[in-house]
């Protein structure tokens, strides 16, 4: 059965060196062309990319309505209490625009030049869990403190504010079984990619997801799924599934689509172009993919 969410589509923008206006022209395009949302990676330890936070910054001051998601915080590498108030800060001064996207931490070898010691899957959930109860609890506290003992990580009698704009909703990389669970139970959505969770592996997703929001006695279905779609879309050639993701024309990225949100209940799409021109590709999503998406999606959902 498709979603029964709204569906929604954004995009990823590399943070990568060294065209300094290429985030800002893209950032403009999801702006211009009513696009729901801009995403954006978080490897600190990758000596070609811009920090994260402070990019995200610049664009939601060159922007005015489209919301902005990390895609995903690298939580090894990020305090729980002071991602809140990033958190709190940026959705404040953007006027109620941030999504905060949270993750466990890959790329050990990166994260362990950084200063930060390897966790085993056990540690690494653990510091999951503490995190991602941490954030919520901060972001929620209007008044008085907030504390939390947890394995990884504490907070005594911590005051939060100035608050968010808005309930800043939280997401969760997750992708195994007891993550997703936990994210069923904790998060407001879950956002995953294509490079790591082929479309075949969706309904497993799902189940996870729905078996955590069934133990904290939550709707699955207000659980939002995100899905970042690497690929590229081209003018003709080959639109099969390809090493680099989906490759396609705009006619097979909008059957692609459609089937993910009928077949797979996802209801968030970010285009993440891995190839060729991708400012340029950025235009056709956001010009020729998404409004005949719109218009389908809608049309199914009021039959």
């Amino acid at each position: 059965m498709p979603s029964a969410l709204s569906p929604a589509f954004g995009i990823n923008i590399d943070p990568t060196m060294p065209d300094l206006e290429a985030p800002f022209a893209r950032a403009a395009i999801a702006d211009r062309t009513g696009l729901d949302l801009i995403a954006m990676q978080d490897h600190p330890y990758n000596r070609r990319m811009l920090e994260t936070w402070t990019l995200l910054s610049m664009l939601a001051a060159r922007t005015e309505r489209v919301r902005m998601v990390t895609n995903v915080a690298n939580i090894p590498l990020r305090l729980p209490s002071m991602l809140a108030k990033q958190a709190a800060t940026l959705d404040l001064l953007s006027g109620g625009r941030l999504e905060l996207g949270i993750g466990a931490g890959a790329f050990w070898q990166g994260i362990g030049a950084y200063g930060v010691p390897k966790r085993e899957p056990g540690e690494a959930y653990a510091a999951f869990k503490d995190a991602l109860t941490i954030i919520r609890g901060m972001l929620d506290t209007a008044d008085g403190s907030f504390s939390y003992e947890g394995e990884f990580y504490s907070v005594n009698g911590a005051r939060p504010g100035p608050g968010p704009a808005h309930r800043v909703p939280i997401w969760a990389g997750a992708v195994g079984p007891r993550m997703l669970r936990l994210a069923g139970r904790q998060a407001d959505g879950v956002l995953v990619s294509n490079s790591y969770v082929p479309p075949e592996k969706l309904a497993a997703l799902n189940d996870s997801i729905d078996e955590g929001a069934a133990q904290a006695d939550r709707a699955p279905e207000d659980i939002r799924r995100g899905y970042n779609l690497m690929g590229a879309i081209v003018s003709g050639g080959d639109s099969a599934q390809a090493d680099s993701g989906l490759v396609g024309t705009v006619d097979r990225w909008i059957e692609a689509i459609t089937t993910l949100h009928h077949d797979a209940r996802i209801d968030t799409f970010v285009f993440w172009p891995v190839a060729g021109d991708e400012q340029a590709q950025i235009e056709v999503f956001a010009q020729e993919v998404v409004p005949a998406l719109r218009e389908t999606l809608i049309t199914d959902r009021s039959e």
